[in-house]
């Protein structure tokens, strides 16, 4: 199973996606952590990729596209996995189809996570995460079992993101609604595009986006 997530910052992406790993056994794949990955093992991509940064250049499409190829190959994506912040922008939508294309894979669904843009400040300001594992909880609509120790590992350490205000998050909805929301046509287009209420309460956002891999 091949999923995508979309939405805004705090739109709630990361708690599913973890869900998604756990109930599933989807693995959740960051085009970041998989860039970071790929130059530090030096691999094929991951030198090209590092030659890229070193002369000051953008990583290629291409070359993002190569690194995931070569993520997915490996054992634990052999149940699927979900893509969190890739692809953004047409380009990058119409290279992954082709990737995947290639290797005999089809992608699920593209899940939207429509949300009110107003009330994600205070999502967002109260979001926070185990410093050990890095399980995401919320000051009120995810709390820890146990007040102040991971539900995950029982780690009794915390972090919470310092860019996670009021002004920073209204930068990054801009950003997000000028780059990324228009990929979202070009799936509606191919049909496999859906949309779930974002500001539900986790269990029930939980239960529209079954809803939606089942069909």
């Amino acid at each position: 199973m091949i999923v995508i997530l979309f939405g805004p910052p705090g739109a709630g992406k990361g708690t599913q996606a973890q869900r998604l790993e756990r109930e599933k056994g989807l693995v959740q794949l960051s085009t970041g952590d998989m860039l970071r990955a790929a130059v530090a093992h030096g691999t094929e991509m991951g030198l090209k990729a590092k030659a890229k940064m070193e002369a000051g250049e953008l990583v290629s499409d291409d070359i993002v596209i190569g690194i995931i190829r070569d993520r997915i190959a490996e054992d634990d994506c052999k149940n699927g996995f979900i893509l969190d912040g890739f692809p953004r922008t047409v380009a990058q939508a119409e290279a992954l189809d082709g990737m995947l294309k290639e290797q005999g894979l089809k992608l699920n669904a593209v899940v939207e996570m429509k949300v009110d843009d107003n009330a994600l400040v205070d999502r967002i300001a109260g979001r926070y995460t185990c410093a050990k594992c890095n399980a995401g909880y919320h000051d009120t609509n995810l709390k820890p079992k146990v007040d102040g120790v991971c539900d995950e590992c029982g780690s009794t350490e915390f972090k919470r993101r310092p860019d996670d205000n009021a002004e920073t998050v209204a930068k990054r909805l801009e950003e997000y609604y000028a780059q990324t929301a228009p990929v979202l046509p070009y799936y509606a287009e191919k049909g496999v595009l859906r949309q779930v209420d974002g500001m539900a309460s986790i269990d029930e956002v939980a239960k529209q986006i079954d809803a939606v891999l089942a069909a």
